[in-house]
């Protein structure tokens, strides 16, 4: 049986790739930026520092989630530093001021000069879509309308609308710094022929994991726990109730999804665990772990997503060690390529995902 090659090793550990990733993938495709929660209140803007550039996002007096470079368009000074609150944007260095959906309001002494159209001196937009509580960013606004949002997302929505995901609060989160690749994280987490050996405990929970080295597992229905089991805790079980609207499948399987190119999904009968990638060098990747919760459940006096949190700290521990192993190997000079075993084929994904934007690998 003849192995599918990965992607040559260069792709792991060259700037100049990345550098070209930062262009064609983050730079021109949706990613998801964050959950839309965080900015609850009108007049909230929260600086986000994403691939090389710094953005603003803003929630408008009318509700709305607005995102531009944060960039004046007078000199270029950054408008904000850190997060702000209020109503406008103000340049610290000439007092260019700016409304939060980007509109140039004041510019001293110019402000009756006919050629200061606000049309042509408003902030530079950075596009913006919701879905399932989380907002996701373009930094390419007038790209193709090929890359319209809706089409980009595709079938995931649909796969998991019984999920209340836009309903969802963010109980706990976990930052990362994994010394490893971003696609070496992506691979990690689209396969499991690696979970018998590296996830002793989930294999516990999950048996269907470590079963054929992970092949033939059925990700549209759902992965079945072991019996009496239901959710992603080191027992398997807790006392929170399954979300309301779930089939019986749903209340009692797992669920994964990847919404390319930097969320993960795992989708457990009273919980979600959002995995959020921002690759920072060849070799380093931030990632975001949010633990979301029924609002109802996490209202409860006795409310603890200690279980769930914990369990899942186990495991990402456990894969970030390894992917940072398979960063050292790949940088290695006698490394080439690798390949892909049968029950890998869903990370060839994530191969095609990116050669189709960078180009045929050498």
């Amino acid at each position: 049986m003849a192995l599918e090659k990965s992607l040559p090793s260069e792709y792991y550990r060259s700037p100049e790739i990345f550098a070209r990733e930062r262009d064609r993938i983050f730079g021109r495709e949706w990613f998801c930026a964050g959950r839309s929660d965080s900015l609850p209140e009108a007049g909230r803007v929260r600086v986000l520092e994403a691939h090389g550039e710094s953005l603003l996002v803003a929630r408008t007096a009318d509700g709305r989630l607005e995102a531009h470079y944060n960039v004046c368009r007078h000199r270029g000074a950054r408008l904000c530093a850190t997060d702000a609150e209020g109503p406008t944007l103000r340049c610290p260095y000439h007092a260019w001021t700016y409304a939060l959906d980007g509109k140039l309001l004041a510019a001293p002494y110019l402000n009756q000069d006919p050629a200061l159209s606000q049309e042509d001196f408003s902030l530079h937009p950075v596009s913006i879509a919701e879905w399932g509580g989380f907002y996701f960013l373009n930094l390419w606004p007038k790209g193709p309308a090929a890359r319209d949002f809706a089409r980009w997302l595709g079938p995931v929505a649909e796969r998991v609308a019984r999920y209340p995901l836009a309903r969802l609060t963010t109980a706990r989160s976990i930052e990362y710094d994994v010394a490893a690749n971003w696609k070496i994280v992506a691979e990690n987490y689209n396969e499991c022929y690696h979970c018998a050996g590296v996830h002793p405990e989930l294999c516990e929970v999950v048996p269907a994991f470590k079963t054929n080295g992970g092949a033939g597992l059925d990700w549209d229905r759902g992965i079945p726990h072991r019996d009496g089991a239901f959710t992603f805790t080191r027992s398997g079980k807790t006392s929170r109730a399954p979300f309301p609207g779930l089939s019986e499948e749903e209340k009692t399987r797992h669920k994964g999804e990847l919404v390319y190119p930097n969320l993960f999904l795992s989708l457990s009968a009273e919980h979600v665990a959002a995995f959020r990638l921002t690759p920072e060098a060849p070799d380093r990747t931030r990632v975001v772990c949010e633990f979301l919760f029924d609002p109802d459940e996490a209202r409860r006096l006795e409310f603890d997503p200690s279980d769930a949190v914990e369990f899942w700290d186990l495991i990402n521990r456990q894969d970030w060690r390894i992917c940072e192993e398979v960063q050292r190997g790949v940088s290695s000079r006698a490394h080439r390529f690798g390949y892909y075993a049968p029950m890998e084929d869903q990370s060839l994904d994530i191969r095609r995902y990116v050669l189709e934007r960078l180009g045929e690998a050498p």
